[in-house]
């Protein structure tokens, strides 16, 4: 999979309101009414991930969800960390 160069990032996810560059990666913090919002969130993201075979880096607290997405294996954003974020955004704008 083509690993974005960090100047092609940017224009690869205008779609995606909140998303930012940072080190290789895509990132993004949520933040919900309360914990079991979060937690419902990040279920749903999980199993969706699971099915995709990308899984996030994630960190939670309360009501808070800081995601970064990054393939690993190509060292940086690839089509696969944009497609998991548009599906995280279609999951929490639910």
């Amino acid at each position: 999979m083509k690993k974005y160069e960090e100047a092609e990032i940017p224009a690869k996810i205008t779609h995606l309101s909140g998303w930012r560059v940072n080190q290789d990666g895509i990132e993004k913090e949520f933040q919900f009414s309360d914990f079991k919002e979060a937690f419902a969130a990040m279920s749903h993201i999980a199993l969706e991930a699971e099915v995709m075979n990308h899984h996030p880096e994630w960190f939670n607290v309360y009501n808070r969800l800081k995601v970064r997405l990054s393939t690993h294996d190509a060292g940086g954003v690839t089509d696969k960390d944009i497609r998991l974020a548009e599906k995280i955004e279609s999951i929490v704008s639910k």
